[in-house]
């Protein structure tokens, strides 16, 4: 299964891209936008502010979002994810708006919300993986108006709030499977499997 993943100028690619290929993926790295119309398959990693995440995309907003609409896989991860909203409190531009509502600031004490949380979820995705035990870094989170879209969940604080998404053939992940050992590794296997079914 061939994966594009977008390169848009924030964050380290290299943890995600080697996890990637080890879940069994061909990996290509695009930093031109425009590249992603023709992919089989979509991978948008984390690390990033909304703003800076969306503006190489902003020029082929409505192909990409169409082309996710039609049912091209694709997996968002943390900033990622995020970006797959109409739009966030983080910043102006608008979002993907693949998945509806808006992403909003966590609200708790101690922000960014960092470190190992359990996620929630009979999403078969995560058939088979023993605990559900992921590593997140973030201060905002996806609010769906739309609360079918939502596939798992994380309490952090007493709060419960949505951390998997899915709509169409598009999965959000608001934590890092790339950091999070074996079981985020078959997780993206799982992903890649996913990917591969939708061809």
């Amino acid at each position: 299964m061939k994966l594009m993943l977008a390169d848009y100028g924030v964050g380290n690619l290299h943890s995600i891209r080697k996890a990637l290929e080890l879940a069994g993926a061909e990996v290509e790295v695009v930093s031109d936008m425009s590249r992603l119309l023709g992919a089989k398959g979509m991978v948008f990693p984390g690390v990033g502010a909304f703003d800076a995440t969306m503006e190489r995309l902003l020029p082929v907003r409505e192909q990409v979002r169409a082309r996710l609409a039609a049912g091209v896989p694709a997996l968002g991860i943390c900033i990622g994810e995020q970006i797959m909203f109409e739009g966030s409190t983080e910043g102006k531009d608008p979002g993907l708006g693949v998945f509806p509502g808006r992403v909003e600031r966590l609200p708790a004490e101690m922000l960014p919300h960092m470190g190992w949380n359990t996620v929630e979820t009979v999403d078969p995705l995560f058939d088979g993986l023993e605990d559900h035990h992921f590593y997140f870094a973030h201060s905002y989170y996806g609010h769906p108006s739309d609360d079918s879209i939502v596939r798992g969940t994380t309490e952090y604080e007493g709060r419960r709030f949505p951390t998997v998404f899915r709509r169409y053939a598009t999965y959000g992940f608001q934590f890092h499977p790339e950091k999070s050992g074996d079981e985020g590794l078959d997780l993206l296997k799982h992903f890649v499997a996913f990917a591969e079914g939708q061809q």
